[in-house]
Order: C-alpha cells, then structure tokens, then sequence
C-alpha cells in the first residue's frame, strides 16, 4: 500500500548516508528535496536548498558518523537554512545519534557532550527529532523537543528468527545491553545470558566470565554499537570457551573502528548482522557482515508523524 503524503511535505538528505535516504524516498513515493552541500577552499560548509519550502513539514535525513563533527555541522547549517526559509517544521531523522557515549560525566571536569548536541540542534531550530538505539535512553530528556525513539531489537530478531536456529541463548556482552538481550530473548522465547567483563584498569581486562549455560547452544550476541569490535569478539571468545556450539551477533550501529573489520575476520563469530544506519565504505566490508534496511521501519515513523497518528506501536 502506498503512502499518502499531504502537500507540503518535504524530504532531504545531506552527505552520510545518501543510500540509506535514497531508499526511504522510494518507500514513500516522493523525491529527495534539492539541496547543494559544497565546502569553500578552507573547509567551511556552504549548504542552498534550491527550492521552495516555505510552510513546509520537512524531514532532514542525516546519521551523525564517521566524520561526525563534519556531519554534526552539516546537519546544523542545514536546520538553520530551512528555518530562515521559513519551514513551517524541521524534523530531523538521525539513524545514528554520535556523541550518545559521552550521556554522563564518568571522571571530573568530563563535559556532558550528548546534552551538548541536544542543545544545538534546538537552538538550530529542530522541532522534532527521530533517532534510533541511542546508547542511554535517557538521552532524549536532554531536549525540550519530542523525540521519537526506535529501536533496531525487532529488526535483528526477525532475522535471527527466520534462519530457524534451535537451542539459542541470547547474550549481552556487557552490563549496559541486558536490558536489550533480554527483550531480544523474550520474542524468541529464548534463555538469555551474561558476559561479564571486569576491569582492572582503564583499557585493561581482568576477569570474563559468562554467567548463564551456554553450552551446545547457539548464541546471539546482541549490542546497540560496535566500535572497535573488542568487546563483542572478546565474548565471542568467552562464549567458545563455554561450550557454545555456534556464536552469531547483531548491532543497530556498525561504528567499525580502528581494526574492527580484522577482529571480526578472526574471531570465532560466524555471522554478524547490522543495520544500515551508518553506511559502511567498501574497506568496512567482511563476508561475516550482512546488513538489513531499516529504511521501512523509519519511513513508517514518518508517516505516523505525519499524519499525526501514533508512534508508540513501533516501539514494541
């Protein structure tokens, strides 16, 4: 069935994650708005919209990755472009939420930087944001705007859901996604278990141990990010040496750091499943790595936004 859209809806796309925008626009049977993003001989980001969007509903489609600051500019000048223009308003669809890590002052004198871009995108003039997986929930009290929060679990587990696996055990590789093994491990009416990683110092593991039976089991390992892909592979390793018959693992966000790709390579993983949130380059590639769309999932929030209906179902 395809999607009604009203007058004066508009949708844009800047610079990291075109393909991702691209398919969206072909789920709701609209054009990508016409806008130029060019860089003067020093750097500085120069943005037209080379059409009319006074009065206009606009939805600005933009992941804040690698390079996040180049992006995070990009997507700012623009909000501010569309508000001079006079759109009536500026919803900004960001898959990827960068600086979602630092949500807390973890040492002193830390700056709270997640709060930070919350605050500049209202001061933009974004009047609502989309977003997907961020790091802490709690992040979306950072603004004083609606924010509309997915989540990729449904996404993933359909996938996992559908490769008819038997005996499975959901893991969280770590404290911070328990919540989300957990969630994951109750639509597959599965067990679920925990990897748990003890740190004598800064960047130096002491203990890991996994704490549930994984044994002849297969095991799905389930994160919101993976960055430079040591702690996911280290569980992996943890999981093995437990007496796991096979490891798979999923992410909503391929960050891939550093020598993540090679990590991934050689470890004992035998499949990773990502989303499309960040669009990866040909040198972040792997036959391990399979990445699904959650381009209809985005679309279908837009058009409850849209037509003001709901958002809250896509959330289960």
């Amino acid at each position: 069935m395809p999607y009604q859209l009203k007058n004066k809806f508009k949708m844009f796309a800047l610079n990291s994650n075109r393909k991702l925008a691209t398919e969206m626009a072909d789920l709701l049977g609209c054009e990508l708005g016409k806008c130029s993003v060019s860089q003067f001989s020093d750097g500085e980001i120069q943005i037209h919209i080379e059409e009319n969007v006074r009065g206009s509903e606009v939805f600005v489609i933009q992941s804040t990755s690698y390079p996040v600051n180049q992006h995070i500019l990009e997507l700012l000048i623009m909000i501010d472009a569309l508000k001079r223009a006079s759109a009536s308003q500026i919803n900004v669809v960001i898959p990827y939420y960068g600086y979602a890590r630092q949500d807390r002052k973890a040492r002193s004198r830390e700056p709270i930087t997640a709060k930070l871009v919350a605050n500049l995108l209202e001061t933009a003039g974004a009047t609502r944001v989309l977003t997907m997986d961020l790091h802490s929930p709690q992040i979306q009290g950072f603004f004083d705007i609606p924010v509309e929060h997915l989540i990729g679990v449904p996404i993933l587990t359909e996938y996992f859901e559908n490769k008819g696996l038997d005996d499975i055990v959901v893991v969280a590789p770590h404290n911070g996604s328990i919540k989300r093994a957990r969630k994951m491990a109750n639509l597959l009416h599965a067990p679920f278990a925990l990897v748990d990683k003890r740190n004598l110092e800064e960047g130096t593991v002491e203990t890991i141990s996994v704490i549930g039976n994984v044994k002849g089991k297969n095991a799905i390992i389930i994160d919101d990010l993976i960055n430079t892909g040591k702690t996911i592979t280290l569980a992996a390793r943890a999981l093995a040496e437990n007496g796991a018959k096979s490891i798979y693992a999923g992410c909503t966000h391929p960050v891939f750091t550093d020598e993540a790709i090679d990590k991934i390579e050689s470890s004992l993983i035998n499949e990773l499943v990502v989303t499309n949130t960040i669009q990866l380059s040909n040198e972040k590639t792997s036959k391990k790595i399979k990445t699904i769309s959650v381009a209809a999932l985005l679309v279908e929030a837009i058009d409850r936004i849209h037509h003001e209906k709901a958002v809250s179902p896509l959330f289960e």
